[in-house]
């Protein structure tokens, strides 16, 4: 894992398109939502026989020896070579930490969540709602976890998958170019499963963000970073 290395200029010319995304669709807003119709254009398959085991919650994380960046609310499996960008509050506060690979840009995201679930499927609905008003084309695929958002919009695909977990909700968006859609995904996934998410005890409003924490060496690196700037 490289932490804020030099990037090759294409790799930069993408991740600027892909902020554009994360910007628009890395949020939840607390607005109603029409529900849509996502009655799905995919022709695939996928094997469902089997139930994943992760993301996990912290009580249930494994001892597998996986390598997990620690973010506070959420610990990471960051695959080899991949890259971060920290993307900060006006305030001050981190709003996300995304992961730069060649196949595409990752973020993974918690949220607080009712006991009872089905948050994801409320969120699923107004993306998909947000995505078809910006021209995107979007289909609902049965995936992993259930429900995923598969969309298209200019030169980029992005996939969304959401998990219900106890009071929290993961959220995870991959955006790729749309030549390395498939491997988008299969990073997605790969993360997703590896992924552990500390709810704390803490009463919180639904939807709200679990808190994202800085590794010392990350936090310190940006601290520099702005003090030279």
């Amino acid at each position: 894992m490289a932490l804020f290395g030099r990037r090759r200029d294409r790799r930069k010319d993408d991740e600027e398109s892909y902020a554009e995304y994360d910007e628009r669709y890395g949020g939840h807003s607390d607005d109603d939502y029409d529900q849509v119709d996502d009655r799905a254009e995919f022709s695939g398959t996928l094997d469902l026989d089997e139930t994943p085991d992760g993301p996990f919650d912290e009580d249930e994380a494994p001892d597998d020896g996986r390598g997990r960046l620690d973010l506070g609310s959420v610990r990471l499996p960051i695959p080899d070579g991949a890259q971060l960008q920290v993307e900060m509050e006006p305030t001050g506060p981190v709003k996300a930490v995304h992961v730069i690979t060649p196949d595409g840009q990752l973020t993974v995201n918690a949220y607080a969540a009712p006991r009872s679930g089905g948050l994801w499927n409320e969120i699923s609905n107004e993306l998909a709602e947000q995505l078809r008003k910006d021209g995107a084309r979007v289909t609902r695929i049965e995936g992993m976890w259930g429900t995923e958002l598969a969309a298209w919009i200019n030169d980029v695909v992005l996939r969304f998958v959401g998990i219900d977990g106890p009071r929290w909700m993961l959220r995870a968006v991959v955006v790729s170019p749309v030549d390395r859609g498939d491997a988008g995904v299969a990073l997605l996934r790969d993360v997703v499963l590896g992924t552990v998410v500390v709810r704390g005890t803490q009463p919180m409003p639904v939807r709200t963000p679990l808190p994202i924490e800085l590794p010392p060496a990350i936090a310190q690196h940006i601290a520099g970073s702005q003090q030279q700037g």
